[in-house]
């Protein structure tokens, strides 16, 4: 059988629709080749598991989207615009890409060993922001905090509205979906905002 680039792209992204819908767990192959409307042989033949097609999709994301995201942090400017540009460009990619964060969440419960050797191969490194933190902090231009806990706090204010999507759509906009584009925008300056007073001298 002949291998088709743009079938395995249709499966890619027929599996990403079903995985999101379902979680890992809930997901069948059945389903799938339904949503990509080809037989599930066909679809065994792109792909062999489940686990296999599932960790494609992770690394296809998380080499496409860390690369991106980290290029724009310029540890040699000023670190407010840093957090500034750095929270503008992960929100989004998020938006792009909104399955990620739901993904990498399975990934840490099923499968840690592998999601970190992921990252470090993508090039995933922190250690220069964590050095430009404390940098800063001897310089006297932003207050003494971990740069762990800054970089923890800067992810999960970016990452939460997308991995609770349901819950912030349901009860904090009051079901109103259309307005989560619009919290998303808001939420860039926001985060930003909210980062930078907490460090601000």
């Amino acid at each position: 059988m002949k291998y088709n680039k743009d079938t395995s792209e249709k499966i890619l992204d027929s599996a990403i629709d079903i995985f999101q819908e379902n979680g890992f767990n809930g997901t069948r192959m059945q389903a799938i080749a339904d949503k990509a409307k080809i037989n599930k042989s066909l679809l065994h033949y792109y792909f062999k598991s489940k686990d296999k097609l599932f960790q494609i999709i992770i690394e296809k994301a998380v080499k496409l989207f860390i690369p991106r995201v980290l290029k724009v942090i310029n540890v040699e400017g000023d670190i407010f615009q840093m957090i500034r540009d750095f929270v503008s460009a992960y929100i989004d990619m998020l938006r792009k890409n909104p399955h990620i964060p739901s993904f990498i969440i399975n990934e840490i419960n099923n499968n840690p060993e592998r999601l970190l050797k992921l990252l470090k191969t993508s090039g995933f490194n922190v250690d220069f922001v964590k050095v430009k933190i404390q940098e800063d902090i001897d310089k006297g231009i932003i207050r003494d905090i971990s740069p762990e806990h800054l970089l923890l706090n800067t992810l999960s204010l970016c990452i939460f509205p997308f991995v609770a999507k349901p819950m912030v759509v349901g009860i904090i906009l009051n079901g109103e979906e259309d307005k989560f584009e619009k919290l998303l925008d808001e939420r860039k300056k926001v985060v930003a905002n909210f980062i930078i007073d907490s460090i601000k001298i």
